[in-house]
Formats: C-alpha cells, sequence, structure tokens
C-alpha cells in the first residue's frame, strides 16, 4: 500500500471483531492530531473575506445540460434566467427528496460567490418538476460563513438543512426547516455539531419515525467528545451532545428499520481502522441515548485525504445504508468507501456488508470492474439504498486518463445485498477536478445520492464549465433523458428502461 496521505495508517484489526465498547471510552484526539487535521485544511475557519457580487455585477453565460448516453446533468447553480454564474465556485452537494412526491427535491452546497475568496456560505437550490429545471435563490444568511451542508427529508415531506458555521472560532451547526420543497427555509436551531457532521432523520415508521440524528468529528466539536445529538421533536430543538463509541470521524449517520442508529467513520488517527458505532435507545425519547456497542471493520484499504485529485479534501467520505425492504435482507448494514488498497492502486470503492445489526462483517466487495493495479482512482465512492433494498454506488473514475487526474462519474447496482454489481457505466461526461479551485484545492469532501423506487437522485459537482458547478443527476431505472437536450429544447423529456 503507498503512504499517499499525510495522515497516519495503522495496520486495521480482522474484519467482524466486535467489541462492546461503553459511551464513555472515545477517542481523545493528540495535539498533533489536531495539528494534522488543521493542516490538511479540515480546519473550517474563515481566512478570507467574503467578497460580495451584486447580482448587476454577474457575469453569465448559458448553461448546457451535459449528456452521457442516456443520462443528462443539470446544473442547479445557476441565475433566475437559467444561466450559469461566471467566476463563483459551488461544491460539497447535499440533497433532500419529498418521498411523497420525487419531483420536490432540494439541493444544498458551499457557495463561493467568487473564487478569489474561500469565504462559503450555505447556498441552495429548489425544484417542483423533478429536476428539468432548478432555481437557486441565493445563501441561507447571505454573508455568513458556512460550510458542511448536509441536507435530507422526513417521511412527510418535510427537508432539513444542517449547516456548519464557527461563530468566534466555535463550531456549530444550525439546522433549517424547509415545509414547501426548498423554496424558503425558517431561521434555524442550534443543533451542537463541529465539522464532517452527518443528519438523518428516522423515517422506519415506528414510534422513533421523525427522529433527527446528527454525529461530527471529534477534532472540531462544539462539545469537546460529545459528538451525537437528537431531536425527538421535529427538529425543532436538539438536545445536550453525547458520545459516540470509538468517536468516528469522516462518515455517514443512518437510521435502520427499526429506528437503531449507525454512526461510522475511521479512527481519527488511522486512516485504516474504520469504525461502526450502534445505538438501540436513541430511538426511545424517554432515554438519554447511547452508543451500546461498536466494531472496528476491515474495508480492505485505507481512506485518502488530501491526494491525487483532491489535493486538499478527502477522496470520499464513509457511507453506511440500512436495508428497509421486507424480507430477509430487512435490517442488512451496509459500509461502504473509497479506499486505498494493497499494490498500486491508488483507490477502489469497497463495500462490505453486515446480516446480524453489525456484530459481525463480510470481506471486502470491490465494485468498480476496471483491471486491478491499473493506477486509476475511483474517488469519491457514494452509496444509497433503495426502499426494495436496492444498492446505488457513484463515484469519480480516472480509468480513461492513465497517469492522470481526468475524471467520470461511473454508476454501479446491486439487487443482492452488494454480493454482485452491475457493470460500471460512465453516466457523466470527462472533466478535470484540478480546475477552479475557491482558494483552497479541493472539490469539496463528498457527493450525495437518495434512492428510491424509481432510481437514485444524485447531487455532485463538476468543472464541466471550466469552473465547479453542482449539478443533478437522475439515475437507475428509470433514467431521463431527452432528444436535443444540448440545445436547450426541454419538450422532448421521457424515460428510458435500460
Amino acid at each position: 500500500m503507498r503512504a499517499r496521505s499525510l495522515l497516519v495508517s495503522w495496520v486495521c484489526f480482522a474484519a467482524g471483531t466486535w467489541s462492546a465498547v461503553q459511551a464513555s471510552e472515545v477517542e481523545t484526539p493528540s495535539a498533533p492530531e489536531l495539528e494534522a487535521y488543521r493542516q490538511l485544511g479540515h480546519w473550517e475557519v474563515p481566512s478570507d473575506p467574503y467578497l460580495a457580487v451584486p447580482v448587476e455585477a454577474r457575469q453569465t453565460q448559458p448553461a448546457r445540460r451535459w449528456r452521457r448516453g442516456s443520462f443528462v446533468s443539470v446544473q442547479v447553480n445557476v441565475d433566475s434566467g437559467g444561466n450559469n454564474i461566471v467566476g463563483d465556485a459551488a461544491n460539497e452537494p447535499s440533497i433532500a427528496v419529498d418521498p411523497t412526491n420525487p419531483d420536490r427535491m432540494a439541493i444544498g452546497w458551499r457557495q463561493f460567490d467568487s473564487i478569489a475568496s474561500s469565504f462559503r456560505q450555505a447556498g441552495w437550490g429548489f425544484t417542483t418538476d423533478g429536476g428539468v429545471t432548478w432555481t437557486f435563490p441565493g445563501s441561507i444568511e447571505a454573508g455568513v460563513f458556512r460550510s458542511d451542508p448536509v441536507l435530507a427529508s422526513d417521511a412527510a415531506g418535510t427537508f432539513f438543512y444542517l449547516s456548519l458555521q464557527v461563530p468566534g472560532g466555535s463550531f456549530l451547526c444550525d439546522a433549517f426547516r424547509s415545509t414547501d420543497g426548498g423554496a424558503t427555509w425558517d431561521s434555524g436551531v442550534s443543533a451542537q455539531g463541529g465539522d464532517k457532521a452527518w443528519l438523518d432523520v428516522d423515517r422506519s415508521g415506528t414510534l422513533s419515525d421523525g427522529h433527527v440524528y446528527s454525529a461530527w468529528s471529534i477534532n472540531a466539536s462544539c462539545c469537546g467528545t460529545n459528538v451525537f445529538t437528537r431531536s425527538v421533536n421535529g427538529g425543532a430543538s436538539f438536545e445536550a451532545a453525547v458520545p459516540v463509541a470509538e468517536s468516528p470521524i469522516f462518515g455517514a449517520t443512518a437510521t435502520g428499520p427499526d429506528g437503531e442508529v449507525y454512526v461510522v467513520g475511521r479512527r481519527s488517527s488511522s486512516g485504516s481502522q474504520f469504525i461502526v458505532s450502534k445505538s438501540v435507545s436513541a430511538r426511545d425519547s424517554g432515554t438519554s441515548p447511547s452508543f451500546e456497542s461498536s466494531v472496528q471493520v476491515d474495508l480492505g484499504g485505507s481512506q485518502l485525504v488530501g491526494a491525487g485529485p483532491n489535493p486538499a479534501g478527502l477522496l470520499g467520505q464513509v457511507w453506511v445504508a440500512v436495508n428497509p425492504a421486507p424480507g430477509p435482507r430487512r435490517g442488512e448494514v451496509y459500509v461502504l468507501a473509497s479506499v486505498d488498497p494493497p499494490g498500486t492502486d491508488p483507490m477502489d470503492v469497497h463495500l462490505i456488508r453486515s446480516s446480524d445489526g453489525g456484530a459481525t462483517w463480510s470481506t471486502p466487495v470491490r465494485i468498480n470492474d476496471d483491471p486491478a493495479d491499473n493506477g486509476a482512482w475511483q474517488w469519491f465512492g457514494t452509496l444509497s439504498v433503495a426502499p426494495d433494498g436496492r444498492l446505488d454506488a457513484v463515484w469519480n473514475d480516472t480509468r480513461a486518463d492513465p497517469g492522470g487526474f481526468d475524471s467520470e462519474l461511473y454508476y454501479s447496482f446491486s439487487h443482492d445485498g452488494g454480493t454482485t454489481w452491475s457493470p460500471g457505466q460512465p453516466v457523466s461526461p470527462v472533466f478535470d477536478p484540478h480546475l477552479g479551485f475557491p482558494q483552497q484545492q479541493k472539490l469539496g469532501d463528498y457527493y450525495h445520492m437518495v434512492s428510491d423506487a424509481g432510481g437514485a437522485h444524485l447531487a455532485y459537482a463538476a468543472t464541466f464549465n471550466g469552473e465547479q458547478d453542482v449539478y443533478y443527476l437522475h439515475l437507475g431505472s428509470a433514467g431521463l433523458f431527452a432528444d436535443d437536450f444540448e440545445s436547450g429544447d426541454l419538450s422532448a423529456w421521457s424515460a428510458s428502461l435500460p
């Protein structure tokens, strides 16, 4: 395994090693680890002033729809006329889809009004026509430094927007709510928080349905080693933070069909030691949540930070999803990440599965199907699960640019719990991830995808316009396409069944 990350990599324990870790047994980062965190660009504090760009001063150009085969990527961060705004940047997108009406969606992102400044805000856009057109109203609290957007929806279609801010150098998150599909947002409430927080909403249909959960990095936390909070009143308020067993960082949060909560990530001290922590008590609104157990799992490689295609960011975070479908796979837990495997390959997308609630885990499955050790980077691996249990995965792939970093977005799916996967399919044009850096050398740290019965809804960033922009792409069983779409003719929308 080549050393590409600036963080220390230790040897990983065997997959399936289970430990009943009490919530008080948390990992406290050392001073050198905190300094390494800062040096890697994950110290989310303002370093440049806010450069306001008046609407009348914006330079624009027509926004193209970018097509690869039957898949069309639609730009989200456009002006009121549907044009691309030249000279800004948008990255690190997250998406919410209304389960009662999937035509209603919202995407949030890190909005840089000018690439001359790294000052970012909480940008967002929304659609009411299934992603054919998007409205970009601007930023939540314009002129306020914000980062790490995470969006989600509850079962009734209320959207949540979690956003990091750093007032006075303190790391705090606010949670905003929208009841009109993301067209407007309320004034927000404090949600504790810290760097690289991830939010999830319980849609289990059980007594905990509607609970909102968030976990974040111990290295940049509002509350020391307390890195998890919940809301039991639909996001109206959030409880005091509590610890997560073994304090995983750079990962995600997910809720299972019985209201169980999983938080995944890697150790602060090691890029190769991945942790899955589980709470059953979090679903009980009358009990203070705790993480009763955790397990160290083997993903077959190390998470990378600050390398190759994304010089100052993650090469992808750690994802967790839980199968909600009735039947023998109900409650299966899946963890996916882009990792640096043994050998000369810089990155592959690997997935592991647990069929017993996280107690034991499978060996890693390699999802990308290019030849091993060909030097290609499969980065920003992203996972979501549909209500019927279908798994969807996407990643950026450099296989068409040997020795370089030009990337294409790839897609694959699985109908058997991740044991086998469809052949990888390129679904975007090629782009150079090193274009358009807004005074920090990264395309953000993640993409985000939500799956439903019709396919997968993806929010991603790319540089098709020679700068960083945010795009919406529909994938899967109802891949949307349009004849003559690049010419701007929207009249020929239809759906194909591959």
